[in-house]
């Protein structure tokens, strides 16, 4: 990346967003698709449809042309419902891959190799009346149980397939199977892509899904019982979130319902209420750092906040997502005259790791329709918007301005697409309903 290009996390995101929305149509309509993982991780291809859709005519293919283990992915609710214990008691496999014991359906089948054999097995595995007793134990249907959080949680081909199936509106279950050359090695970027053109499959990666489910705002939440908070700025609501969003773990809700303009509280909120989404900065908000003007950025929220009435919602996103140690040896590289995107690259990182669907999420759940946006970031907007909340107006942020820290605005703003914060462009009108 030179110094002239940009980037936009939104930008980025609507491609995969739509590769998503093609698969799982294919997939509610019983076929195939492709899903690669990251090239850090396994780096491998799976075929994968839905477990309601295990016909012999997939399973065959799977065997044929992926020519890999033919797997069942399925929530642990349904592993603990059917007593699919473990396969080891100890995992030791390299990605945490939680095989149970094999099954094969205790009637309708012969030997329970054949694809129409394994399909049944599969189709049991899922009913709603099956008992454990259904199944016997060992057989050649491997389940495999999904982390909780699905593929928030972890990146793998297991967590995707109970994903895609329970957003294509089916039972959370799939079949996968790993795609190998016909040389016997693995799969992998081109021999895919030529796959999926060969065979018109849609191809998508796990980095796809993720995506998709944040700007879905798709992410579970466990809330706090609510908490009066004063502040220097007037008194909030905190209210505290977890999700499954390892990114976003924790996230801090504060409410205002604003003043009367004499500093008693309002009767009622603002029609349009005021948001601010803000992720967490350690060495400007408490260490009063002048290397960048979040801290400022935080105060003028909560004092807008408290004054018109609103919401903010803090994410605990140190340094864009990669953590406050990497970001002072982000500030050693920007010593040394890289900027703040540069630096990030340098260090391995992506320039942006953040993301907002948790944000949506929360402010869904607690009835936010529409908003007056304080941001100079358009992701943000493009996060609320993805995730059902309307942005009535934009309210630029234009404080915290200091010598130290003009060369990181002016990179947020070349280099991330910022956008303008001065004083002259107060308030931007925004109706993006239809967009």
């Amino acid at each position: 990346m030179t110094k002239t290009e940009t980037y936009r996390s939104g930008a980025i995101h609507a491609p995969a967003i739509r590769r998503i929305e093609e698969a799982l149509q294919e997939i509610r309509a019983g076929g195939l698709i492709l899903v690669r993982d990251d090239e850090g991780r396994e780096n491998e291809g799976d075929l994968l449809c839905a477990a309601e859709h295990a016909t012999p005519e997939n399973i065959a293919f799977m065997a044929v042309h992926g020519r890999g283990l033919i797997c069942q992915p399925v929530t642990a609710e349904r592993a603990r419902r059917l007593n699919l214990e473990p396969m080891a008691p100890v995992n030791t496999e390299s990605h945490g891959t939680a095989f149970t014991v094999s099954v094969d359906a205790a009637t309708g089948i012969t030997t329970g190799i054949s694809a129409a054999d394994r399909a049944h097995t599969i189709a049991v595995t899922i009913a709603a009346e099956t008992v454990p007793d259904d199944l016997r134990r060992p057989g050649h249907v491997f389940p495999l149980v999904a982390r909780e959080g699905g593929v928030l949680a972890r990146k793998g081909h297991t967590e995707a397939a109970v994903d895609l199936a329970r957003l294509a509106g089916l039972i959370p279950s799939g079949v996968i199977c790993e795609v190998l050359n016909d040389d016997g090695s693995m799969a992998r970027g081109p021999e895919l892509e030529e796959m999926a053109r060969r065979h018109g499959l849609p191809l998508v990666s796990v980095a796809d899904l993720i995506a998709y489910r944040d700007a879905a705002g798709d992410i579970p939440l466990e809330r706090s019982t609510p908490a009066r908070m004063a502040t220097s700025f007037g008194e909030f609501l905190a209210t505290a979130y977890r999700t499954g969003d390892p990114v976003t773990p924790e996230v801090l809700l504060l409410e205002h319902r604003g003043t009367d303009g004499e500093g008693g509280p309002a009767t009622a909120p603002a029609t349009v209420p005021v948001v601010r989404v803000h992720s967490e900065c350690l060495t400007g908000e408490a260490l009063h750092s002048l290397r960048c003007d979040c801290g400022a950025q935080l105060d003028e929220s909560m004092r807008t906040v408290a004054s018109e009435g609103g919401a903010i919602v803090y994410l605990r996103q140190e340094g864009r997502g990669i953590g406050l140690f990497e970001k002072i040896r982000a500030y050693t590289l920007q010593d040394q005259g890289l900027d703040t995107v540069d630096a990030n690259l340098a260090l391995g990182h992506a320039v942006d790791l953040r993301r907002f669907g948790a944000a949506a999420a929360i402010l869904r759940e607690r009835g936010y329709r529409e908003v007056r946006l304080m941001t100079n970031n358009p992701d943000k907007i493009d996060a609320l918007q993805a995730g059902g909340i309307t942005v009535r107006e934009r309210i630029p942020l234009h404080v915290g301005h200091t010598h130290q820290n003009r060369g990181y605005r002016a990179a947020k703003s070349a280099r991330l697409g910022h956008l303008g914060d001065n004083n002259s462009q107060r308030k931007e009108n925004y109706d993006i309903q239809d967009n």
